[in-house]
């Protein structure tokens, strides 16, 4: 189904191998108690993903920094609540986040499979937009850090997918030629787009149950992989 023959398979993390809402949602169920913050769980998630998401977007295109996305994200979600929470606890639950939620490392479905199938044919690797720190964790913690011979983040490479800067990083560390390697990602401008510019082949892993588009295959489950390499 590609155009060449693929010799590197590279992979987003959060919300592509990495179960992101689980284990955030562990985390925050965590936090938010040891803190005495007293909200619903439910209730606060439901409001915070899609600011979480809004804040990513915004730091993508360098609209907000690290420490200003770790913030907004949980003070909108407070405000929106309608929860007076002090900038000292926002503060500290900012910090105990990073801090916990790498030692949650709950995998999306058929991850390991597909990365069991993959690892003896091809060359595998990671690009996140995630924090160095926090991602080489959830790495080593899921126990799926084997898998990878490059991992490529926005911090190392000083921009944020989609950029074209940290494709081309990608490709040169792992020395291979964009028409050769392919882009498995959640996020269609970030992901796809992005790779798909700089002549990578790409699958859209449909993790949001978006609707379909002509940009490339999607997938719902990471086991259809083995169907298609």
């Amino acid at each position: 189904m590609f155009d060449h023959k693929v010799t590197d398979v590279f992979f987003d993390l959060d919300h592509t191998l990495w179960d992101f809402e689980k284990n955030s949602a562990l985390t925050f169920a965590k936090i938010l108690v040891e803190n005495k913050v007293n909200v619903d769980l439910d209730d606060f998630l439901e409001v915070y993903a899609p600011i979480n998401m809004q804040m990513w977007a915004l730091y993508r295109q360098n609209g907000i920094g690290k420490s200003e996305l770790r913030y907004q994200r949980l003070k909108r979600t407070f405000d929106q609540l309608g929860e007076h929470v002090s900038d000292e606890i926002i503060d500290i639950l900012a910090h105990e986040y990073i801090a916990h939620l790498s030692s949650f490392n709950h995998l999306l479905p058929n991850t390991l499979e597909a990365l069991d199938y993959l690892f003896p044919k091809y060359r595998l690797h990671i690009i996140t937009n995630g924090f160095q720190e926090v991602q080489t964790k959830k790495l080593k913690g899921s126990g799926i850090h084997h898998y990878f011979q490059k991992v490529i983040d926005s911090e190392m490479a000083g921009v944020k997918k989609p950029d074209p800067y940290i494709f081309q990083m990608a490709l040169d560390m792992a020395q291979v030629k964009p028409q050769n390697s392919l882009m498995v990602g959640d996020n269609l401008e970030a992901d796809i787009l992005g790779a798909k510019s700089m002549g990578m082949q790409v699958l859209h892993y449909n993790f949001h149950r978006e609707t379909q588009h002509g940009e490339c295959t999607m997938i719902d489950d990471l086991i259809e992989i083995k169907n298609i390499l």
